[in-house]
């Protein structure tokens, strides 16, 4: 669903700019590009709010604060790494690279991909090829509907687990981003399945919700609110030990989950990463061969 949605939107949008370009050029070809270029415009001065937003509230944070060229490279990489993901692989490409569930085990471990809010398979494209050259079966789950409550992925989650310990025989490695991570937590509570996990690698969840939640008027975007009814009771509901399950990864220039030790999850190993952001995170160098690393210790 989410793909059709961004897929209309993109459509929508650049059939407006080239009516605009179209209509206006004859008269004036300022005004015609200027016109055109509004849509780009409004997404950029979005992003730059978030950033100084986010920027401000880490002042009385516990994690390192980013210094200013910082924060402009991190919001310059996610204007980029957004445009990519949002306007061209989740709603165009997230069909493009299937599942990989062979036949015979390859004796690696599996992975389970859990995407965030308003995404879907298509965020860890660049992740599969990557996962099958090192012989790691893996699914990329669509988490449906897209707005509903956080807990209803359960069962999406379950299947998927079951499906990559059938190809592989183990317990799999779960690769969480963002609202992915707070998922699989309702997951594990859900199921009691912390024995049926090898490990789950969260990027920028937040584990103790996030100050912009509070704007959100979706089910699962008001449930992350920053210190909200439903991630307390999630962590009060936890047994002790569980968190050891986690490796956290978090970032001082997040701009959708700040504070930036909202992403921490306290039990849990944490792995701070200066100057990226929420969604380039996913895709960081770093961050990406950290993750395969722990993925082929397994």
């Amino acid at each position: 669903m989410i793909a059709r949605w961004q897929r209309a939107f993109v459509l929508f949008t650049l059939a407006a700019m080239a009516g605009w370009l179209a209509w206006q050029w004859p008269q004036s070809p300022g005004r015609a590009v200027l016109g055109a270029a509004l849509p780009l415009g409004i997404y950029l001065l979005v992003m730059a709010l978030e950033f100084a937003l986010m920027h401000a509230a880490n002042r009385r944070d516990t994690a390192p604060r980013a210094r200013l060229p910082q924060v402009l490279a991190a919001w310059w990489a996610e204007v980029r790494t957004g445009l990519a993901v949002f306007c061209w692989r989740q709603p165009f490409r997230h069909r493009a690279l299937p599942d990989w569930l062979p036949a015979q085990p390859t004796g690696r471990r599996g992975v389970v991909l859990v995407h965030g809010f308003m995404c879907n398979r298509g965020l860890w494209l660049p992740w599969l090829p990557l996962l099958r050259e090192r012989g790691h079966a893996h699914v990329a789950v669509n988490l449906e509907p897209a707005m509903g409550s956080i807990d209803a992925y359960a069962g999406i989650i379950e299947n998927a687990v079951r499906q990559v310990t059938a190809a592989t025989g183990q317990p799999p490695v779960l690769l969480c981003h963002s609202m992915g991570g707070l998922a699989v937590r309702a997951w594990l509570r859900a199921h009691q399945a912390d024995g049926r996990v090898h490990r789950v690698l969260t990027l920028g969840t937040p584990h103790g919700g996030t100050w912009l939640g509070r704007f959100s008027r979706a089910v699962n975007g008001r449930q992350m609110s920053l210190a909200g009814d439903w991630v307390v009771a999630l962590q009060r509901a936890e047994p002790a030990g569980r968190a050891a399950l986690f490796t956290c990864w978090y970032s001082n220039c997040d701009n959708i989950v700040f504070p930036a030790t909202t992403a921490a999850l306290a039990g849990a190993e944490h792995r701070f990463v200066e100057g990226v952001a929420h969604v380039q995170m996913a895709f960081d160098p770093g961050v990406v061969g950290a993750c395969l690393e722990e993925i082929g210790r397994g």
